[in-house]
C-alpha cells in the first residue's frame, strides 16, 4: 500500500513557488480610547509608528506588521491585559490600582490629554460649602468613577462616607446629587467652571505601558515591548527640547559654554581648522530665545537650531 506524504501547512495566500510563508509574530497592543486617544497616537508618531484610525473601527492599522492594535477604554485596559486578550496596553496607573488586577508595569509615560504632566484625582466640594477637609464629610455622599481608591482613601482617614459610582459629568453633581466628588483634573479649570473647590489630592496618576505577565515570559514579546518603551520614552523626553549646533574659536569656547545650560555636557568636536571647534547640545526650547543671543555675543557663529523627535538617555 503506498504511503501518504503529509505536506506542511502553507499560507495559501503565499507564492507556491517561493515555498511556505513564515507566519509573522504579533504583539497585541491596546491603545486607550477616549481622552488619551489623540495624545497617544501623536506620541506613537513621534516615536516612529504611524497609527491610522478609522472612525468606526476599534482595530486601527499601524505601519508595523508585528503589532496589532485595538482601541480599549483606559478603564478596562488592565482587565484585558491581565486575561491575555492583549499582550500590552497603555492606560493610567489610576485604573490599574482601581482594578486591583495583576499586570506588569513596564514603564511610566508622563503625558496626558492636554499636557506633559501627571494628572490628579482630587476631592472637591462646592466652593460655598463649609467643608474644608475630608473629615468634614462624615456621613456624606461622594460621587466618583474611582470608587475603590476613594473608599480606601476615606477608610485610611477613618471617615465614614457613601461612595457612589458616577457614569460621567461628575463635576456637575454637587450639591444636588452628591455632597462632594473625587474627580480627575489636569489644570482644575473644569472644576472651577462648575464652582468646585479642591480640598485634597486623593492620588496622582500618569500613563503606564502595562503588559501581561505571561506575555513578558516570551523573549520576542518582551523585546518588542521593551523597544516600544524605549522609543516612547525617547519621544516624551524630546518634547520641549531642541538641538543646537554652532562653531566657535577655541579662545571663546569657555565663554560660550558658560551661557549654555545643557541636558548633559555639550559635545565639542575638532574642525579642520585647529583654531575652531564645533559644539552640539540640547536645550529647553523655551530658553533658546534668551541663550542664543548670549552665545552669539560670546563668540559663537553658524548657530543652527533644529527640532528633536527622540532623546534616548
Amino acid at each position: 500500500m503506498p504511503q501518504t506524504t503529509l505536506n506542511p501547512i502553507r499560507d495559501t495566500a503565499g507564492d507556491a513557488a517561493a515555498g511556505p510563508r513564515v507566519k509573522t509574530k504579533k504583539l497585541k497592543l491596546g491603545i486607550p480610547k477616549g481622552s488619551l486617544q489623540d495624545a497617544t497616537i501623536a506620541l506613537f508618531e513621534r516615536a516612529g509608528w504611524r497609527i491610522y484610525e478609522n472612525g468606526r473601527s476599534y482595530f486601527p492599522a499601524i505601519d508595523d506588521v508585528e503589532i496589532e492594535c485595538m482601541l480599549i477604554r483606559a478603564q478596562e485596559m488592565a482587565r484585558y491585559v491581565e486575561k491575555g486578550v492583549l499582550d500590552a496596553g497603555l492606560t493610567g496607573i489610576d485604573w490599574v490600582v482601581e482594578s486591583g488586577l495583576d499586570v506588569e508595569s513596564v514603564t511610566s509615560l508622563t503625558y496626558a490629554k492636554q499636557s506633559r504632566s501627571k494628572v490628579r484625582w482630587v476631592l472637591a466640594v462646592p466652593e460655598d460649602s463649609p467643608f474644608q477637609r475630608a473629615e468634614d464629610l462624615e456621613g456624606k455622599t461622594i460621587a466618583t468613577e474611582l470608587v475603590e481608591v476613594s473608599k480606601r482613601y476615606f477608610a485610611q482617614k477613618g471617615v465614614a462616607v457613601k461612595v457612589e459610582f458616577s457614569w460621567g459629568a461628575t463635576e456637575v453633581k454637587p450639591p444636588t446629587l452628591a455632597d462632594a466628588v473625587v474627580e480627575v483634573t489636569e489644570t482644575g479649570s473644569s472644576l472651577r467652571a462648575n464652582r468646585l473647590r479642591i480640598i485634597d489630592t486623593v492620588m496622582e496618576s500618569e500613563t503606564h505601558l502595562i503588559a501581561n505577565r505571561q506575555s513578558m515570559q516570551d523573549t520576542w514579546k518582551r523585546e518588542k515591548v521593551d523597544k516600544l518603551a524605549l522609543m516612547l520614552n525617547g519621544a516624551i523626553a524630546a518634547q520641549g527640547q531642541v538641538g543646537l549646533m554652532l562653531n566657535v574659536r577655541k579662545q571663546h569656547l569657555d565663554a560660550v559654554l558658560q551661557v549654555m545650560p545643557a541636558l548633559n555636557s555639550p559635545t565639542v568636536s575638532s574642525l579642520r581648522d585647529p583654531e575652531w571647534v564645533a559644539v552640539n547640545t540640547i536645550l529647553e526650547e523655551g530658553i533658546v530665545r534668551d541663550v542664543l543671543p548670549k552665545m552669539k555675543a560670546a563668540g559663537a557663529t553658524g548657530i543652527v537650531e533644529y527640532p528633536l523627535n527622540k532623546v534616548v538617555l
